[in-house]
């Protein structure tokens, strides 16, 4: 029914926001620790884009890319992924709890337990990861020359928002997965933290089997590889329709949608360890 699906939703939603509340509380109770902890977070994810700037000091192009488009590309995937591991970065602690039984606890509580694990230890410090990417974004924009028209303006924002929620969709789909392999994390993070490391290079510098897989497997190119080439007037390397740079928003709810499916296959399957 779809009036009980909405409810489920804001059930969930509501769950998240009272146990993201706490742990923020807990969190601003010692805000000198919560400063530097969110600075060196800002830092540690700021070398990545310090190891690009090294490179530019021995180069003038990066697989045919300046230092402006690739720091576009770098910024857009950063932020997204900052958006992402804040809401939903807690995933990869699914494996643990499957394996030592303390899953059990959430699923006892009258609170959809995606939200519980989403929301467990929300780490406010992430937002490091997420200033350090605009940081960046912002650098990008106002280095390049770009030919702006009001779909252009639309893209940036689109991206980084439509890149979040894939990113969550596969936060989500990796937890999905633990339940049967007990403690992948690794595996999870090969896909999110790998990705976006991926995602911050130009695709020219990548082979093509990989281009297919992260554009019709996993589809992380939408992140910000197809709509950030039409916003810098580049094609992507791979021979796609040009429409796909607008499509982020569609594969996103698809994804999404495929994420909530196999959780709550998932969850279904879920055996307790009976500790």
């Amino acid at each position: 029914m779809p009036g009980g699906w909405w409810c489920r939703v804001a059930d969930g939603l509501r769950a998240y926001r009272l146990i993201a509340g706490m742990w923020i509380r807990s969190t601003m109770t010692y805000r000198a620790s919560f400063a530097m902890t969110a600075f060196g977070n800002f830092a540690a994810t700021g070398l990545d884009f310090v190891a690009i700037l090294l490179m530019f000091s021995h180069v003038t192009r990066l697989g045919g890319y300046s230092l402006g488009e690739i720091a576009f590309l770098y910024g857009s995937a950063s932020t997204a992924f900052g958006l992402s591991d804040l809401v939903m970065g807690s995933m990869d602690r699914l494996g643990r709890r499957i394996r030592d039984g303390t899953l059990d606890t959430l699923l006892v509580r009258p609170a959809p337990v995606l939200a519980q694990v989403a929301a467990d230890r929300f780490a406010l410090r992430r937002l490091g990861r997420i200033s350090q990417g605009l940081l960046v974004l912002g650098y990008a924009l106002l280095a390049l020359d770009i030919d702006w028209t009001p779909l252009k303006v639309a893209m940036v924002p689109m991206m980084v928002l439509s890149g979040g929620a894939i990113f969550a969709a596969v936060f989500v789909a990796g937890g999905a997965f633990q339940f049967w392999a007990q403690d992948a994390s690794e595996v999870q993070n090969s896909f999110t933290y790998g990705g976006v490391t991926l995602l911050q290079y130009p695709p020219t510098v990548f082979a093509k089997d990989l281009l297919r897989g992260v554009t019709f497997v996993v589809p992380l190119s939408f992140v910000n590889w197809l709509p950030a080439l039409y916003v810098l007037g580049r094609p992507y390397p791979l021979d796609v329709p040009h429409w796909w740079a607008f499509a982020p928003p569609v594969v996103a709810a698809v994804c999404c949608a495929l994420a909530g499916v196999a959780w709550r296959y998932g969850l279904r399957s879920y055996r307790s360890t009976g500790s």
